[in-house]
């Protein structure tokens, strides 16, 4: 790498550790929850009928299935979700956001914006936060696109 993409990459480096350092710890401080336990709420909160395939919350979360399901593990013996098995597929189980789980999130919640917004959304003028977005969305596409198979896998195909 060049000199200067070194310095970028260092600084984005150092900058979203520790982005998620002060998010992770003042998420935990005042919800209790992980960043990744957060994550599985609001996307189970965006789903339909609360629930998704664990599989699918895997993939959409970029964890790996081990990780998910001890997490998830974690979060149902305290009530937050329950698994079911699915309903279309007896192979497959979801993960389902119960009431208590709602209301977890829903606390949690304004707090956590609040950590973003204080240090990054408000850090950044508009045009930096929309460059960062794009950005990102970028690499995101090519780390789950064919030239970057997951961990263990194969490239996916192309689509028809």
């Amino acid at each position: 790498m060049s000199e200067p993409q070194q310095r970028q990459w260092r600084a984005f480096r150092d900058g979203t550790a520790l982005l998620f350092d002060v998010l992770a710890r003042e998420l935990d401080d005042g919800s209790g929850l992980s960043l990744g336990e957060y994550e599985v709420l609001v996307r189970l909160s965006e789903a339909p009928g609360h629930a998704l395939r664990m599989s699918e919350l895997a993939d959409d979360l970029a964890h790996s299935r081990s990780r998910l399901t001890h997490t998830v593990a974690r979060m149902e013996r305290d009530g937050i979700v329950r698994r079911e098995p699915a309903r279309d597929d007896a192979r497959g189980v979801n993960c389902v956001l119960t009431e208590h789980g709602w209301q977890v999130l829903v606390d949690a919640a304004p707090g956590h914006v609040e950590s973003v917004r204080a240090h990054l959304v408000d850090v950044l003028d508009d045009e930096q936060l929309a460059a960062l977005g794009a950005a990102m969305q970028v690499v995101v596409e090519h780390l789950r696109g064919p030239a970057c198979p997951p961990a263990g896998g194969t490239p996916s195909a192309p689509p028809a």
